[in-house]
């Protein structure tokens, strides 16, 4: 059953699993089985986690691209960490219209608190505000006239 919780736990699952992924280069669908075995026991929503783990390799181009334009470097520099943060965010924001962009954000943030850097928190929020803004510019302009 799919929760804020449970969702929230796929992504942390996620998170690991795609930072394997840029750095290993292993097959997604090997990392995914070996997630799915290690983690078994855990109550964690598991479509979506495949959702994150098929999707975001498959729009790869998409998703960095949506990027490049709100960093002040190249994304293959950013910590890796970060770099798989950023992705999985820009992912929900462009294929997840139903998870509102301050869900997506803060999830983001929380994600980059546990996981990244002392300050990646800060680089993931603003990166992420400001992609948020051309991506979902109807949502977000809207939200911003309240």
């Amino acid at each position: 059953m799919s929760t804020p919780r449970t969702r929230h736990k796929a992504r942390r699952l996620a998170v690991q699993a795609l930072y394997q992924w840029q750095l290993a280069g292993e097959n997604i669908g090997e990392i995914e089985q070996q997630f799915l075995e290690d983690n078994g026991d855990t109550n964690f929503d598991r479509d979506y986690f495949h959702q994150l783990l098929h999707g975001i390799p498959a729009k790869l181009d998409e998703i960095d691209a949506a990027l490049t334009p709100h960093m002040t470097r190249a994304i293959e520099s950013v910590d890796p960490v970060e770099r798989a943060i950023l992705r999985l965010a820009c992912w929900e924001l462009l294929a997840r219209p139903d998870i509102p962009y301050r869900v997506v954000i803060n999830e983001a943030i929380e994600l980059a608190k546990t996981f990244g850097a002392t300050d990646g928190h800060k680089f993931v929020n603003g990166v992420l505000d400001k992609a948020a803004g051309k991506l979902r510019a109807i949502e977000v302009s809207a939200t911003r006239k309240l």
